[in-house]
């Protein structure tokens, strides 16, 4: 099944009407909404419910990405709860809350980090930003356009659970990654996930991923068990992205502020975390003319109810 087709699955995505924005909209909004078609690809990983090492796969799979010799930006937008920086071990005196009120520029905010990645942290603690106001948006949406010229890949490690800009963030990204954990109420979770992100008329192309299991044969039950209940339920196409095994390994790297990828290259997880990396890789590129808008103009249109 190509990309078309996985996003027209079961004839659920309406044709994409290039409209622009209304009077009403600020001037840099309008320039933003005709946005030329991107450089980067997006990826947004998120989960149903914290605690099944979201953030973990999301900087993993940055640093493997990169390892492909790819320019590869992490953001952080898990915003009241970013911990990015913590599993890399970055110490920053600027995050993304100072690119929200206009103190600092994206590039200003931006760090090198372990592994060859770029990081822009997110605003640990400040839970205001879990709802963002027009102008924060509006920042926002200026500031992506700007990675999107300068990057191969953006990671977005995404709040988890569902609200009003994670939704906007996640029905506007290329590919969206949901990782859950076989366990009975993680699964439930990321399958409301799913199930919110199917009303979206235009989203990028759903993956589930199967965190800390015992081996394939229980990821592919619990895998299976969500992509055909997306297809039966919501006519929806979700795809297996694969598995990660339980690793001691993993919670070490954690405690050494060190990427499981990078402190312990031979161990399971890595190789799981590889073989996923390199399936993402293989999916085929985005072509300057693609069907789908540029993901800033998803965004503002996601942004705007437009």
């Amino acid at each position: 099944m190509n990309t078309a087709e996985k996003r027209n699955f079961g004839n659920i995505v309406p044709e994409v009407v290039e409209a622009l924005p209304g009077r009403d909209q600020a001037d840099g909004l309008r320039r933003l909404a005709r946005t030329k078609p991107r450089h980067a690809r997006v990826v947004a990983v998120t989960s149903g419910k914290g605690g099944v090492g979201k953030t973990n796969v999301s900087v993993n799979l940055a640093i493997a990405l990169a390892s492909h010799r790819k320019n590869v930006v992490l953001v952080d937008l898990d915003l009241g709860l970013a911990n990015a920086d913590i599993l890399l071990d970055l110490t920053s005196r600027y995050n993304l809350s100072q690119v929200l009120v206009g103190r600092k520029t994206i590039e200003e905010v931006t760090l090198p980090a372990m592994g060859g990645i770029r990081v822009v942290p997110g605003a640990s603690g400040v839970e205001r930003l879990a709802n963002l106001s027009d102008v924060e948006r509006e920042t926002l949406l200026s500031s992506f356009e700007v990675l999107h010229r300068d990057a191969d890949f953006i990671i977005f490690d995404t709040g988890a659970g569902i609200s009003k800009n994670t939704t906007a963030f996640l029905a506007a990204a290329d590919d969206i990654v949901v990782v859950t954990m076989p366990e009975p109420t993680a699964v439930v979770d990321a399958y409301a996930v799913i199930k919110m992100l199917s009303r979206e008329q235009d989203h990028g192309d759903l993956y589930i991923l199967l965190n800390q299991c015992s081996g394939r044969e229980e990821a592919d039950r619990f895998a299976t068990g969500i992509v055909v209940t997306a297809n039966k339920l919501l006519n929806t196409y979700v795809e297996k992205l694969g598995y990660i095994v339980s690793d001691p390994r993993v919670a070490q790297s954690v405690r050494q502020r060190r990427p499981f990828l990078l402190a312990f290259p031979g161990c399971a997880a890595s190789a799981c975390l590889r073989s996923i990396a390199d399936r993402l890789m293989r999916k085929d590129p985005l072509a300057p003319a693609s069907e789908r808008p540029s993901f800033v103009r998803r965004l503002f249109s996601a942004f705007s109810g437009k």
